[in-house]
């Protein structure tokens, strides 16, 4: 990764940036309200700063680019959150891609780096070339076997021209090697000549952009890529897409381009992809996002976007919100969707033969049918078009005791056609029905008609005598199903402390897009202390160690895309330590 590029440095000349920042602030202040106004209003036209750095030079066919900033001082607020345990994990990933991409070259980046760089730094990750068109071969260079590996492209943007051609021109001497020039469509290219694998190319395009790669195939690319405009930047989709979810002064952008990624995993000899999955992929063409950091975490916000070419389409459908509103306060996890059958019908469509896809649509019915003699589909999504959540709900039969926590899984889901709001209650009572014969005569559960808070409900006591679940009805047509923990008396009646009332939920869920087709909360710290979590990341008990919360609000932005609102609540480190200088880290960076 490419952090230590743009962080060696944590202290930063005060007069590096502000002078801009208080001339469109004194900008702002003298348009006024009217502007302002319209701004807001109007179409906003897409400007390049709203991109990534560098996406009119990184080629159209790159697999992944990242921009980071080179704010020394974000990179301070980026070391403050987490614990020591993450602050020490990220510092040594920092200090030994700082030295293997700077210091181990000769390069201090406060010295020789930041009097010329701007603000952002970008840096892409190219597939093979796989283009039927060969490019020009290099006239002072023997072919390359990495040329037809992956290879990386850095975008430095240029501040100060001067000072770059001259870093250009006079390169630190090579431990091994030499130095040598060439051009490429009339561009100079510095190249050194050391061993296979250590390739190291640098161009200064348009007098702009500094591009270094480790690679002369990958530098002749990101060329041709500026000079016939086939750069990411004219990607179908890219740019408009990108402008939903600009931000200012992020602290990283980042783009995955989807089929690239599909056709790379696709020939993997260890886990191929079907063609039929290579194919519903296709449909996919590109995942953006941008990071900030604010004061309580870091938020993140996404975009995914279809191919221009694919049949497929969105149904733009925004119907979500309200369930957090019907869930107590003291809910620990809970996820809400706008619609569950057509949830499930898109998740048949790309999962179906995939085998990344955690549980096979097939499966899934196959279970179902086994278990309870009911048609997925027929019985069961055909009336759940309106607004679900999966929630669980802690509860203690003693009072305060943590040895003794429990908690219930809790299933909302309303009984109404997606569009025209009809009830489709009398259908649902219908499958319903069915269900609980099966838990009496199959399971010889008893199904037990009873009472909470004067509102029917019926219980499923198992064959021992405990109780296993309950189902019922809220605001007539909003069907409910709780499973373990007895804690339907916090959902009936209706809790005077919701969890959308609660600080922790309105400090992390956003709130924006609004109207939303879904949202997730998480109380980490709770559920981490009472429950037991699969390990699906390397270091998850740390990450999760530094978490207080995690909320995601999502929607349908049109029939073509989706967008994304993450925050991550994260706890803070006092008094970090600085960054470990180059000098104290001689002899251990990475080679």
């Amino acid at each position: 990764m490419a952090p230590p590029l743009v962080s060696v440095p944590m202290k930063k000349n005060k007069n590096n940036k502000p002078s801009l920042v208080l001339t469109l602030s004194a900008a702002g202040l003298l348009i006024g309200a009217g502007s302002l106004a319209y701004w807001l209003l109007s179409p906003r036209q897409l400007s390049s700063s709203d991109l990534l750095v560098g996406s009119n030079i990184i080629p159209g066919d790159a697999l992944f680019a990242v921009s980071l900033t080179t704010d020394a001082q974000q990179w301070q607020q980026l070391r403050q959150f987490g614990t020591r345990e993450t602050q020490a994990e990220l510092d040594k990933n920092l200090v030994e891609l700082r030295d293997r991409f700077l210091t181990n070259n000769g390069y201090d980046f406060q010295k020789d780096i930041a009097p010329w760089v701007g603000n952002d730094v970008t840096i892409a990750f190219l597939a093979p070339d796989t283009a039927s068109k060969p490019a020009p071969k290099p006239v002072t260079t023997t072919e390359d076997p990495a040329n037809d590996q992956q290879s990386m492209v850095m975008v430095f943007p240029v501040k100060n021209p001067e000072i770059a051609k001259s870093i250009l021109a006079q390169p630190k001497t090579l431990k091994q090697g030499k130095w040598i020039d060439r051009t490429y469509q009339g561009i100079a290219i510095k190249q050194n000549q050391g061993q296979a694998g250590e390739n190291f190319c640098a161009a200064l395009i348009d007098g702009r952009f500094l591009v270094i790669t480790d690679n002369p195939k990958a530098t002749e690319r990101a060329i041709d890529a500026y000079k016939n405009k086939t750069s990411l930047a004219a990607t179908g989709g890219f740019a408009e897409n990108f402008l939903k979810i600009a931000n200012y002064q992020p602290f990283a952008q980042f783009y995955v381009n989807v089929p690239t990624a599909a056709k790379i995993a696709a020939a993997s000899p260890n886990r191929p992809l079907p063609a039929q999955v290579l194919a519903q992929l296709q449909n996919n063409q590109g995942l953006a996002g941008t990071m900030t950091l604010e004061p309580e975490g870091i938020r993140f916000k996404g975009v995914s976007w279809l191919n221009p070419n694919s049949q497929r389409v969105l149904a733009v459908e925004n119907k979500a919100g309200e369930m957090q509103s019907r869930l107590p306060a003291e809910t620990l996890m809970m996820l809400s969707g706008g619609n569950l059958q057509r949830l499930w019908g898109d998740y048949v469509l790309t999962s179906q033969g995939n085998p990344l896809s955690p549980i096979a649509p097939e499966q899934i019915r196959g279970g179902i049918k086994s278990l309870t003699n009911l048609d997925l589909d027929k019985d069961l999504l055909s009336w759940m078009k309106g607004e679900f959540s999966l929630s669980v709900i802690p509860t203690t039969s003693k009072q305060g005791s943590p040895d003794d926590f429990r908690a219930g899984l809790v299933f909302m889901v309303q009984a109404s056609d997606a569009y025209g709001g009809q009830s489709l209650r009398q259908s649902a009572e219908a499958s319903i029905k069915q269900l609980d014969d099966v838990m009496r005569n199959q399971y010889q559960f008893q199904v037990q008609p009873a009472k909470v808070a004067d509102q029917p409900v019926v219980n499923w006591v198992s064959p021992y005598g405990t109780l296993t679940a309950t189902h019922g009805w809220l605001d007539g047509d909003i069907a409910f199903l709780v499973v373990g923990a007895p804690i339907t008396d916090k959902i009936v009646p209706k809790p005077n402390n919701t969890l959308a009332s609660t600080i922790p939920f309105q400090q992390t869920v956003p709130t924006e897009p609004n109207p939303t087709n879904g949202q997730f909360f998480l109380d980490v710290e709770r559920t981490v202390k009472n429950f037991p979590l699969p390990t699906l990341i390397p270091n998850q008990q740390t990450l999760l160690n530094a978490t207080h919360s995690i909320g995601i609000t999502s929607a349908v932005s049109d029939s073509r895309s989706n967008i994304y609102n993450i925050f991550i609540g994260l706890k803070k480190v006092t008094n970090s330590a600085a960054l470990p200088s180059p000098e104290s880290n001689k002899g251990n960076s990475v080679k």
